[in-house]
């Protein structure tokens, strides 16, 4: 019975809504990651797009996160006109499942239910995201798809893992204390101590 529970969580809640809410946030990724950033090393950046995954993954799951971001990494590899690069987009499709990870420890954004101990789990899925998307997934696929070298994209892949990890855990967190306060009030939810 848990492990169709955990199942569930980890595919997320899928409904018209969500599936709105996963085409407009990869657009929004993709513009935000081609007209939000700023330039921290060659062809990385540190991006405010990184706000999505947050929201998608805090409001329906790692599986919707996880395709927001495969589809906007893709759409800014178009709308920037640089080539597409289906490495960083399954590295930032991996990056949003973590970051949408947030139900499988108890964080229940819709519900009003982020406390202290889901924040500092985040932090630490966000961090541990970042480092397997873009220190182990990103390069093996740059490898096997283009042959890349892989100190450059070593470099570059550490880059965008910092870089998101400060957006990620600057703006995440109190991004998810604010939207699961905002739904608690919806609700007139209330936790007894």
């Amino acid at each position: 019975m848990a492990e169709n529970r955990v199942g569930k969580l980890i595919l997320g809640k899928w409904s018209t809504r969500t599936l709105v809410a996963v085409a407009v946030g990869a657009a929004l990724f993709g513009v935000l990651m081609v007209y939000g950033s700023i330039p921290v090393f060659t062809n990385t950046n540190l991006t405010t797009a990184m706000v999505i995954p947050v929201v998608v993954g805090g409001l329906f799951g790692p599986l919707p996160a996880f395709v927001t971001l495969l589809v906007g990494n893709t759409l800014a590899d178009l709308i920037g006109g640089w080539g597409f690069w289906f490495d960083w987009s399954i590295g930032n499709g991996v990056l949003g499942f973590f970051v949408g990870t947030l139900p499988l420890y108890g964080a229940r954004i819709d519900e009003g239910i982020f406390k202290v101990p889901h924040a500092i789990i985040y932090a630490v899925v966000a961090i541990l995201g970042n480092a397997l998307a873009f220190g182990i997934i990103t390069p093996l696929f740059s490898s096997i798809i283009y042959g890349a070298d892989l100190e450059i994209t070593f470099l570059q892949a550490f880059a965008a893992g910092v870089s998101n990890t400060v957006v990620l855990i600057v703006i995440g967190i109190p991004l998810l204390v604010l939207l699961s306060k905002r739904f608690a009030k919806r609700s007139n939810l209330t936790e007894e101590a």
